[in-house]
């Protein structure tokens, strides 16, 4: 009885253990639990499963003529797969599909396979011609999202942001994407995915510009490391006017650079460049964009018109001089005023957190799908930091960023405040706490006082 009584208690802990594990490190839970078991279960029910879903094709001649020689009937064949390797969040295998067979009849189907598999989701998606990947997500990945580990980190204005809901990283990077169009409601986590940004970038050797007419209370946090910080809608426009200047000389130094004969290197870009005279990579950030198109007044109307042709003109030719635009506000739509479409069709990457109106929603992404549209509708509002990430292809996914406090992200900032790049025709927009934190060594005179009023 007494040995009963331990194994029964020994079994007891152990399911405990199992339980605490699955909570607190699901992907050691997964390696160690979950993936034997559904690798097995897929292994053992791929063929009746596929049958199941109509996605197997009648055996081929060969195959029924030897059935019939040995009295059998031939049975439907599968996709051919490969072996089903582990991820960090699933599994993933290789699909070779037969002929007659399109990606669509597998995407429609992948609901039906994560029920039969009893999986979280699956996710398909082509590889090449006649082949597919399937990947199976065995829990929830957006439920607690880590910062990426530093392997994920790609270069220079290449930043891992946020996980998507297949187990990969959405990664910005401003030279495959230059401009990005940021919405979000308040609480819904826009102002953490922007700190993931700001505080990925702040550690290198990029100049950061904010423009927040809220009088800096959301990029204040920040301006240690910022070399120049607009409040005001008249600081706005002349910060704007100092960037066009800039934008400018960069394309004087690529015309002049171009122009040294046959043995100069010929470029259309910064990047095109030698290192020694290449431009700092600059990145304007626009928080609450609608400040910028609200007018209240016919001075402030002609102001508007100027500063949205100035972001205009930067996001169609910035990409070429280095400048980098990430715009953000709670809503945006045509309704804004003149020049509010033509700056969203500059702007391809696009996040689209839960927003309080349909119409933002269709201005974020619906040109790149109506489905992704209707999923950032859908977003509930426990939920926040999720987000719809979609791209001009097309494609869209879920995604979340990693939960980054403002005092963790202002101590970023102040600790890599001596990384501010000197841009002479910014100077004089350098923020007056920033001048401190580079200069001063006391957390006092660094700590900033302005809180966002918006989450």
């Amino acid at each position: 009885m007494t040995d009963t009584l331990w194994a029964l208690v020994l079994c007891l802990l152990a399911v405990a253990a199992l339980l605490v594990l699955r909570r607190r490190l699901p992907v050691a839970f997964w390696w160690l639990v979950g993936y034997p078991f559904v690798a097995l279960r897929v292994l053992t029910t791929y063929r009746a499963t596929m049958d199941a879903c109509g996605l197997t094709v009648p055996a081929s001649a060969v195959r029924r003529a030897t059935a019939r020689v040995i009295g059998r009937e031939a049975a439907p064949v599968p996709p051919r797969r490969s072996f089903p390797l582990p991820t960090g969040s699933g599994l993933v295998m290789r699909l070779r599909m037969a002929t007659g067979q399109a990606p669509e009849d597998f995407m429609a189907s992948a609901d039906r396979l994560r029920h039969a598999w009893a999986a979280h989701a699956v996710h398909i998606r082509p590889t090449k011609p006649g082949w597919l990947e399937l990947r199976l997500i065995g829990w929830d990945v957006l439920a607690d999202v880590r910062p990426a580990r530093r392997r994920q980190k790609s270069g220079l204005l290449s930043l891992p942001m946020a996980l998507r809901d297949d187990g990969r990283w959405h990664v910005r990077d401003f030279r495959a994407v230059p401009h990005e169009l940021i919405l979000g409601a308040t609480q819904s986590g826009k102002s953490v995915y922007l700190r993931n940004l700001l505080c990925g970038l702040a550690r290198q050797r990029v100049v950061l510009v904010g423009i927040d007419c809220k009088w800096g209370v959301e990029l204040a946090p920040f301006a240690p490391r910022l070399s120049a910080l607009a409040d005001t809608s008249d600081r706005a426009n002349e910060l704007l006017d100092a960037l066009l200047e800039e934008m400018e000389a960069r394309f004087r130094l690529i015309g002049l650079r171009s122009g040294l004969g046959a043995d100069g290197v010929l470029t259309s870009d910064v990047w095109g460049l030698p290192d020694e005279v290449r431009p700092v990579p600059v990145v304007v950030v626009v928080d609450e964009v609608a400040e910028l198109f609200l007018a209240a007044s016919r001075d402030d109307e002609k102001r508007r018109d100027a500063m949205v042709t100035k972001l205009i003109r930067i996001a169609q030719l910035g990409r070429a001089a280095g400048i980098y635009l990430e715009v953000c506000g709670q809503r945006f739509g045509s309704e804004l005023g003149k020049g509010a479409t033509m700056l969203r069709a500059q702007l391809t990457g696009r996040i689209c957190h839960r927003v309080n109106d349909e119409s933002s929603a269709n201005m974020a992404l619906a040109d790149i799908s109506p489905e992704a549209a209707l999923a950032a509708t859908s977003i509930p509002a426990e939920r926040p930091g999720v987000a719809i990430v979609g791209d001009s292809s097309g494609g869209w996914s879920r995604a979340r960023s990693p939960h980054l406090t403002l005092n963790e992200a202002a101590a970023i900032c102040r600790a890599t405040s001596a990384l501010v790049p000197e841009l002479p025709r910014l100077g004089s927009f350098r923020p007056a706490v920033g001048v401190e934190s580079a200069g001063s060594a006391s957390p006092a005179a660094a700590a900033p006082t302005a809180r966002p009023v918006t989450e």
